[in-house]
């Protein structure tokens, strides 16, 4: 089962089928206060992390590209301020994303992804910080770490894999943001190993969670990234188990497809969490551009969905 299906919620009204069926309705007033017409008031399209339900008081989840503010190319939920949206549509796109999930916009705390694996341990006296304004991000990181409730860790992505661990030993969590050039430089041990150190978090009592990002079917990846991608899947062959290849058959010279996903999985049980508690996601984004935004399929100018992870106070 798809553990990051999208809920369509019975408030919503089914209103969910497309991309230009994405809203709900208000009734709007008029300025004497008598009622007006029907206003299209948008409702964001939002799927949990299914099987983290029952851990309670954690909340999980990754958006859609449905039921937002933002106008075309970033249409319409939009959630990252750097790529050239309406500040004002983003940050109401957030708002609605928080007022859905029931967490208070001031929780909603963010770093400047720079495609590296530095891991940020998140504090009370940053909560909040970049919700608003790229340049208040609280750190340049690329994997969110905390073991505090009350603070909503939040990443941007189209296309990277979103990466989730909770330790229900310490009641602490992790959040990571791995592309190619993470996956080399594995972001995801790097976060393993922070919460090992700052939580004692033991690696097999771990859970961890792979969410929607680009496959294999839609990546594929030039000579110089092989070149450090070849010798990374070489080394956690023995990982493979029952996943897939983390790199296909070339389609042509130089060239192949990128499993980031599966090198994600190789990853996490390289650093010691046990397969049966891996949560993999089985939705490609190159391949639903109706659900979700692709940087590498709609050339470079989309919006960024988000992914979040946190525990309630």
């Amino acid at each position: 089962m798809e553990p990051f299906a999208p809920v369509v919620r019975p408030e919503d009204g089914g209103r969910h089928e497309g991309r230009e069926r994405n809203e709900g309705t208000a009734t709007a007033g008029t300025e004497n206060g008598e009622k007006g017409r029907p206003m299209p008031v948008p409702v964001p399209l939002l799927a949990d992390l299914r099987p983290w339900r029952r851990f309670a008081g954690l909340e999980a989840g990754f958006s859609t590209r449905l039921g937002g503010s933002s106008g075309a190319p970033w249409h319409s939920l939009n959630t990252g301020l750097h790529v050239g949206d309406d500040p004002d549509a983003v940050i109401r796109n957030r708002r609605s994303i928080a007022g859905r999930i029931g967490w208070p916009f001031e929780a909603w705390t963010s770093v400047s992804q720079v495609h590296g694996n530095r891991v940020y341990r998140v504090t009370a006296a940053v909560r909040g910080r970049g919700r608003e304004r790229q340049e208040d991000a609280a750190a340049e990181a690329d994997a969110l770490i905390t073991d505090v409730p009350g603070l909503l860790l939040v990443m941007y992505y189209a296309d990277c894999v979103p990466v989730y661990f909770y330790d229900p030993e310490h009641e602490a969590v992790g959040l990571a943001h791995a592309g190619w050039k993470g996956i080399a430089l594995d972001v995801v041990g790097e976060t393993v190993r922070a919460m090992e150190a700052a939580f004692g978090s033991r690696p097999d009592r771990l859970y961890a969670a792979i969410g929607p990002s680009i496959g294999p079917c839609c990546y594929e990846v030039d000579e110089p990234v092989l070149q450090r991608l070849l010798p990374l899947a070489e080394s956690l062959r023995k990982f493979g188990g029952s996943g897939g290849e983390a790199l296909t058959v070339p389609a042509r010279p130089g060239r192949a497809g990128a499993n980031l996903k599966e090198f994600a999985r190789r990853l996490m049980m390289k650093a010691g969490i046990l397969p049966s508690r891996i949560e993999i996601s089985r939705w490609c984004t190159g391949c639903r551009t109706d659900l979700f935004f692709s940087h590498r399929r709609e050339g470079g100018r989309t919006g960024r969905m988000a992914a979040w992870l946190g525990i309630r106070p």
